[in-house]
């Protein structure tokens, strides 16, 4: 989205609420590989080609080592300033999930460990308060329950979309298991995506499946797929949009047309998938990665280099919120549209604070060479 969500936690419009009231309502085969933008200096080793001892884990594909240059294209008119300067980047190959983790592949995770996501917890008002300015009064005990945002429409044309209260609500008792609240339910949504995932929950869950959340670097290059002027996962034809991802038909938040075929969430590869053959790396919902936000980032780090597996910044800052301590997700989602936001971008990027759960965000696995091993992978079965 055009805007980031950082004041939308687990916690969400809690926080979000008090906020408003203050302001007024890696055997591993190497090969040296040079970047063709920096000189041979800045060769780098990284691996190419999958190793043949190491076999693809189920529900995964093998994306080869390369390199590119992550950020924003200058043709790319929807670009935000955080998504500049683009800066030259190399990733060593590694597994990714083909489409986002499923309702189904996280139910198997709860029912085998019983854990329970932030969403689903106790408010912890001394833990909540550290992300608040000295002195925030504590919300009513009303509104202090478990629960999660969820997507609303508006009846209303909206004049300023800045303001995205008007289409998120705090919804008690909403988590994964209960979408839109109390009275919705996955069964027969076992395909979706799972939503209102924390990252705390997404890294549990990885934990117990061996594997791990990726980079933004090597999201950013999973989704590229070779395409060096790509603005999007398909190419570059906008047109394309409604036939490749599902995001947002109509006037947002308003009225949806469907015209991409669902109005909320779709079932996991309903799109085609891109050269490396992941689905979904536009649209659906939002992903975790594992780098913090920083705004300074792109600008810090250094032009003339070429960055080897990056991991983002070494801390969380966002300039237009000191308090926020935020991850990274890509992709855009359901909720995407050009008027509002164009999120489906490939270098499109977004703060979200890690107790963050809400009805667009889930997440996808990787996992590097190393860490492929039968007994370890629970996902294999």
């Amino acid at each position: 989205m055009r805007k980031s969500l950082c004041y939308n936690t687990a916690i969400g419009l809690i926080v979000f609420l008090v906020f408003t009231l203050l302001i007024n309502c890696k055997n591993q085969k190497q090969e040296t590989l040079e970047s063709p933008e920096l000189p041979q200096e800045h060769s780098v080793n990284i691996l190419l080609a999958q190793p043949e001892n190491i076999e693809t884990p189920k529900g995964m594909v093998w994306i080869p080592g390369g390199t590119f240059s992550q950020g924003a294209l200058p043709e790319d008119s929807m670009a935000m300033s955080h998504e500049r300067p683009a800066h030259s980047v190399a990733v060593d190959g590694f597994f990714m999930d083909i489409h986002e983790v499923t309702n189904k592949q996280f139910a198997r995770f709860v029912q085998e460990t019983g854990y329970k996501t932030i969403a689903e917890r106790a408010i912890d008002w001394d833990e909540m308060k550290k992300q608040l300015p000295e002195g925030t009064a504590k919300p009513p005990d009303s509104i202090m329950q478990p629960g999660s945002l969820v997507f609303k429409k508006s009846k209303l044309p909206i004049a300023n979309l800045n303001d995205f209260s008007q289409w998120w609500e705090w919804t008690i008792g909403a988590n994964w298991k209960y979408p839109k609240g109390p009275e919705s339910s996955i069964i027969g949504k076992e395909t979706l995506p799972v939503v209102h995932i924390a990252y705390e929950d997404a890294e549990a869950y990885c934990k117990w499946a061996g594997r791990r959340l990726p980079t933004e670097a090597e999201w950013e290059y999973a989704a590229r797929s070779n395409q060096k002027d790509a603005l999007y996962s398909w190419g570059t034809d906008a047109t394309l949009l409604s036939q490749m991802a599902n995001t947002w038909n109509g006037d947002f938040p308003i009225q949806n047309n469907s015209s991409d075929g669902f109005e909320n969430k779709a079932p996991v590869m309903s799109y085609p998938p891109n050269s490396f053959g992941l689905y979904d790396m536009a649209g659906n919902v939002w992903e975790w990665t594992q780098d913090w936000y920083n705004s300074n980032y792109y600008k810090e780090i250094s032009q003339n280099v070429l960055s080897l597996n990056p991991k983002g910044a070494a801390t969380a800052f966002n300039a237009g919120n000191p308090y926020a301590i935020e991850k990274i997700i890509k992709g855009g989602s359901f909720l995407c549209n050009a008027s509002y936001c164009a999120s489906y971008r490939i270098t499109s990027r977004m703060a979200t604070s890690t107790d963050s759960s809400l009805e667009h965000v889930g997440f996808r696995t990787v996992a590097s060479v190393g860490m492929i091993s039968p007994t370890r992978d629970r996902l294999q079965n």
